[in-house]
């Protein structure tokens, strides 16, 4: 026997749902402090104030975050040995400290990343070394000798690995110059929006992997056509959702719009975080945690740019921002679509091309990682930069909803293209957890 459930009913029951969560999980710290017990957490702490701080380019965090992780991971795996590494091979010194480690790689790291903030992040290694010797006031000379030796070897361990994580990525193809790219002219096809006048951040297309075998393992398929009945559905959605002024959004989701705009590697960071506090996760599981997050959406960032590149390249694909395709609606042979030439969307457009959409695949990723660890229902808090409040959610799977409806609210993307996105960081996701940092198996004797 089928049940339905009238619709005020189903609003009430996802009433209760959120406020059982409200209930459940309480928020965790979202400040940085000296923390004895966990400087994994500590340290990614530091590294979202950083990205903050510098107003770090969105396309870019992922890549930042993945570097960043990827030597506190190995740093503290190195001692640990736990896990297959992902660069750097477990050879510290024995008695080496895997906290002092952790403090030095994820030092070395964000100083080589983030050189103007150099002062800043001195200042956090030198209060993150001292909360370790919190305990020692009691110890003879014997005992400080041996732990002063365990910490200079893990620090001495730690350098060593970001050392190396930072060379390994300074050629991985971010930083080569590329010959400007701007799309072309026909009908359905990506072009810069003016004042841009070429894609952006288009060497992200071309970065090379952190775990993936390459950026066209999970492509996505090409996008819909313009005659197609998803494109008329598209593109009537984000006309009537996405327009600066007379949209059919309601008040919350105009305010959500901006706010998902933020940098997704802050926010996802913050959940993360927060999350792992609440739940009171150990170092070890922690630092995998924060590692596969990371490279997850470094990947999937990867994988994406390359696909806008790739089929924004192709004369037939559809890859037109909405702001383009609405007022040029006359040209797509659509009877579907109506031209609107006045139409603007609520959010500034990004130079890139419109497929597949960015935010919704980290979003898909990030998200994806954390439900894989925890239950859906946890509550945590995220800010972006420039906006007044925070949002609070009790859903991991809230707010990645909310993030990518987001992209249409801001009249950025087509649902489409927000759909296949988050599944591509899905995908990713899951090969990047089941494929790298593997539990070591031991022979038994």
């Amino acid at each position: 026997m089928t049940t339905t459930i009238s619709r005020r009913n189903a609003g009430r029951l996802a009433g209760l749902a959120l406020l059982a969560c409200a209930i459940l999980q309480p928020t965790g710290a979202t400040a940085h402090e000296p923390n004895q017990d966990n400087q994994v957490l500590e340290w990614n702490q530091i590294f979202i104030e950083t990205l903050i701080a510098t107003n770090a380019v969105n396309s870019a965090s992922p890549r930042l975050g993945a570097i960043v992780h990827t030597a506190i991971f190995d740093a503290y795996n190195g001692i640990e040995d736990r896990y297959t590494p992902i660069l750097v091979q477990p050879a510290a010194l024995p008695g080496a400290s895997p906290r002092a480690a952790v403090i030095a790689a994820a030092h070395t790291v964000l100083a080589g990343l983030f050189p103007t903030r150099q002062a800043e992040l001195d200042a956090n290694y030198a209060a993150s070394l001292a909360a370790l010797d919190v305990d020692q006031g009691a110890w003879d000379a014997d005992q400080r000798a041996s732990a002063w030796q365990s910490r200079q070897r893990g620090i001495d361990w730690g350098t060593a690995v970001a050392q190396a994580v930072l060379a390994w990525r300074a050629t991985d193809g971010f930083s080569t110059s590329y010959p400007a790219f701007t799309g072309g002219t026909q009908v359905g096809q990506w072009r810069p929006i003016a004042p841009a006048t070429s894609m952006s951040a288009q060497s992200m297309a071309f970065t090379g992997m952190f775990v993936l075998e390459s950026n066209t393992q999970f492509r996505p398929p090409p996008p819909r056509a313009l005659g197609s009945a998803t494109y008329t559905a598209d593109f009537n959605a984000v006309k009537a959702l996405g327009r600066n002024t007379g949209s059919t959004r309601t008040e919350d989701q105009t305010v959500l719009a901006p706010f998902w705009e933020g940098n997704a590697s802050v926010h996802w960071n913050q959940a993360a975080n927060q999350i792992a506090r609440a739940n009171r996760l150990s170092l070890s599981r922690a630092n995998r945690l924060l590692a596969t997050l990371n490279i997850a959406m470094a990947d999937t960032v990867f994988t994406i740019w390359s696909a806008k590149r790739f089929y924004a390249d192709v004369a037939s694909e559809v890859t037109w921002r909405p702001f383009t395709a609405i007022t040029l609606a006359d040209t797509d042979g659509n009877p579907d679509t109506v031209a609107d030439t006045a139409w603007l969307p609520s959010m500034p457009t990004p130079s890139h091309p419109e497929y597949p959409a960015g935010h919704p695949s980290l979003n898909g990723a990030a998200a994806t990682i954390l439900l894989d660890n925890f239950s859906d229902c946890q509550t945590f808090t995220l800010t972006t930069a420039g906006q007044p409040q925070s949002r609070t959610y009790t859903r991991i799977s809230k707010a990645r909803s909310d993030g990518n409806n987001a992209r249409v609210w801001g009249g950025m993307h087509y649902p489409s293209s927000v759909a296949i996105s988050d599944a591509v960081g899905k995908s990713v996701a899951r090969y990047v957890d089941r494929n790298s940092m593997q539990k070591v198996q031991r022979k038994r004797d």
